[in-house]
């Protein structure tokens, strides 16, 4: 039987007690700083992070020095395991919400991937999913207009925070969307007209949800949807759930 409580990372709660156990001793806790860089493509790999909090963003780099996202982590995940037999790092790691994390050295990660199945298991999911994000934001990217592209990334944040409120200035969201600063102004005016958002010095506020849904693309479903299924060994509490629905089972609880 899982034990949620012991700790606030999805993939750490989801294991046998006996591989946690295996685990804890090695476990070291660390502060995500906004914007810290984590690893760049091709650094080397030594340690991998499990987010108690806050967003970590999975980019690529362009030949002309721009950077676009492929997949975005929360407290539901692991960054740096993809790391496992080449200890390189596949893209750039980049703090986008600050938070905490637990750290775990990759040879400790490795080690116990060898012994485990169940771990063994659990990484390939989770690398999966990876996979997921970064497929559907190719063609997301490809199809779908700065306004339903930044709709779905500000959903994707809220859900991976658990908050209506976001720490974010509208130029760094344009490096994630891989698009112009004025492009992100421009649309970040409309849903605030339409009354979906509001946004005030690097504070991002969604007023609706519905409505900011009902303007994303079908992406944020799709990988929302693909994603529940491939860590359905998560603990519930930790999977990417819309907010209200939380609030309505607490309500429910009396909490």
């Amino acid at each position: 039987m899982h034990d949620v409580s012991r700790s606030p990372n999805g993939l750490l709660a989801s294991l046998p007690r006996a591989d946690f156990v295996t685990l804890q001793p090695h476990l070291k806790t660390v502060e995500l700083k906004h914007e810290a860089v984590l690893f760049g493509t091709g650094d080397p790999v030594d340690r991998v992070y499990l987010p108690h909090s806050g967003v970590i963003s999975l980019l690529v780099n362009l030949p002309s020095g721009e950077m676009i996202e492929t997949g975005m982590i929360g407290r539901d995940s692991i960054v740096g395991s993809s790391a496992l037999d080449g200890k390189i790092s596949l893209n750039t790691a980049i703090v986008t919400i600050a938070g905490v994390a637990s750290v775990l050295g990759l040879d400790r990660v490795k080690a116990l991937a060898e012994t485990s199945s169940a771990f063994r298991t659990t990484l390939i999911r989770h690398e999966q999913v990876i996979l997921v994000q970064a497929q559907q934001a190719a063609a997301c990217n490809a199809a779908h207009k700065v306004e339903t592209r930044l709709a779905r990334w500000l959903l994707r944040c809220r859900d991976l925070v658990g908050s209506d409120n976001l720490d974010l200035t509208q130029e760094f969201v344009s490096q994630m969307l891989g698009v112009q600063r004025t492009s992100v102004t421009l649309v970040a005016h409309t849903l605030q007209t339409a009354g979906l958002i509001r946004y005030k010095r690097g504070r991002v506020h969604i007023v609706d949800v519905d409505g900011l849904r009902d303007t994303a693309c079908d992406c944020y479903h799709a990988v929302k949807s693909r994603s529940d299924r491939l860590l359905g060994s998560v603990p519930s509490e930790f999977r990417v759930r819309p907010l209200a629905a939380r609030q309505k089972n607490a309500s429910m609880s009396g909490t």
